[in-house]
């Protein structure tokens, strides 16, 4: 694929349906204005906005609250912490923040909402009313800040990102959002994301349900919940942040734990089935696509920023009001509209640059007792197992140093796969993959196979 193939400018049939896309959500959604994004390939392709703020029209510089997009960028934090060696994900929060109303939970679960705790802080609407308010951690929390036991079960909690940020303050010793510009928005160039709006910003308002008329929304600095929503940003800026999950950053983080971000660690909740969390990370399944990302609301705006990794697009859309438009879904049909209308130009075959003699002996056929596989041999020495006609268990290998490989996705995700020596040309024996034996024949008549194989061989019923 050419630079130009890859990061050429929409076609105008494309830009009108994203535009049109985008009118749709703002009238019908009756917000006082709506951006829309979409980024290809890491470079943002295709603005477009409908509506006003403060008498001009608003572009892709134009600040709007981002809400709970600003627990991504959290949980990216306390992925970097985790990658530094400075806690495990595992770890329950108490062993480094004193946080008594966790009750075990880890940071892991916290990072899932799976830990249990209280969606919300008590006392006033935390979202409209000053962090004042809410002075320390402590004060997140009501006489009941477990509603779950920790790790039964995904239930959204705005206070367990709260800890999560009090968590990054105490590891590095300053105040969560200095943390936030000096490892993420400063490296990603994400010049125009902030804690608090920076002209030109959007001001929010809610629509009177009835009627179309306005009130203004309140801007509060929530304080001590910060970390789950309190970030203003752009769509310019989000694209870069867009950019930076797909491919990563080692500046900020390898493209290895963005995978592991977005790997499934909640399940969907009550029949919502297309959805799902990963660690700080949304997950979204519409119309056969995998996505992921996150949505975000406070009083006055909503948000939402989706990216699909197979067609290497992402989709924003902001908008200025309370309620109204399912930002979410528009995200998302920027997206398909840009893969319908743009189908990815896939990068161009290209042979190894090298073929191990030894690796190019793995390749080909295996069995699992009577099952099929091929396994195959890709980039960086890697493998991939998949099932002969697509019914059976398989996964690509990431080599490891030890001359084993460790599996990536599906089943084996995690497991081991080494190679036995045992033939007398010198041909590799069998295959183990975590205690799974493969062979070259199926059933092949030799001891690797667990529980041996009848001397007589295969045979007519």
């Amino acid at each position: 694929m050419t630079p130009s193939e890859d990061c050429a400018e929409l076609l105008p049939a494309t830009r009108r349906a994203l535009l049109h896309r985008v009118a749709v959500g703002q009238s019908e959604g009756r917000a006082p204005s709506l951006v829309g994004a979409v980024v290809r390939e890491g470079r943002l392709v295709w603005t477009g906005a409908r509506g006003r703020t403060d008498g001009r029209a608003p572009d892709a510089d134009t600040q709007y609250r981002i809400g709970s997009l600003t627990k991504t960028l959290t949980a990216v934090l306390v992925m970097r912490l985790r990658d530094e060696g400075l806690l495990d994900l595992g770890d329950p929060l108490a062993k480094h923040l004193e946080a008594p109303q966790a009750e075990g939970a880890t940071v892991a679960q916290l990072l899932a909402h799976t830990s249990g705790l209280a969606a919300e802080a008590p006392g006033p609407w935390w979202e409209r009313t000053p962090g004042a308010l809410r002075p320390t951690t402590a004060d997140l929390f009501g006489a009941r800040p477990l509603v779950h036991p920790a790790g039964r079960r995904h239930h959204y909690s705005n206070t367990g990102f709260a800890l999560l940020g009090a968590l990054v303050e105490r590891l590095r010793g300053a105040a969560w959002g200095d943390v936030l510009a000096r490892e993420v928005l400063e490296p990603l160039g994400m010049t125009r994301t902030s804690l608090d709006p920076r002209a030109p910003h959007a001001g929010g308002w809610a629509v009177h349900p009835w009627a179309d008329v306005l009130l203004p929304e309140p801007a509060e600095d929530t304080g001590r919940m910060a970390p789950a929503g309190q970030l203003w940003s752009t769509a310019a800026d989000l694209a870069r942040f867009a950019a930076f999950l797909l491919d990563g950053d080692e500046r900020v983080l390898g493209a290895a734990t963005l995978a592991e971000m977005r790997g499934p660690a909640a399940p969907p909740e009550g029949r919502d089935r297309d959805g799902g969390y990963g660690l700080g990370v949304q997950l979204a399944h519409r119309e056969g696509r995998f996505l992921y990302g996150h949505v975000g609301s406070m009083p006055g705006f909503l948000a939402a920023l989706w990216v699909s990794e197979d067609d290497r697009l992402a989709g924003i859309a902001l908008a200025n009001v309370t309620s109204g438009p399912s930002v979410a879904s528009v995200a998302a049909d920027l997206v398909r509209i840009t893969a319908e209308h743009e189908p990815r130009i896939p990068a161009p075959w290209r042979p190894l640059p090298e073929a191990d003699p030894e690796l190019l002996a793995l390749t080909g056929p295996w069995y699992w007792g009577p099952t099929p596989f091929l396994l195959r041999l890709r980039a960086d020495r890697g493998l991939e197992l998949s099932p002969v006609g697509g019914a059976g268990r398989g996964s690509r290998f990431r080599a490891e140093p030890d001359g084993t490989w460790t599996g990536l996705d599906g089943y084996y995700a995690g497991e081991t796969l080494r190679v036995v020596a045992g033939r007398e040309d010198g041909a590799p024996g069998h295959l183990d993959l975590g205690t799974f034996v493969l062979t070259r024949e199926p059933y092949a008549p030799e001891d690797a196979v667990p529980g041996g194989v009848d001397p007589d061989g295969w045979r007519p019923l």
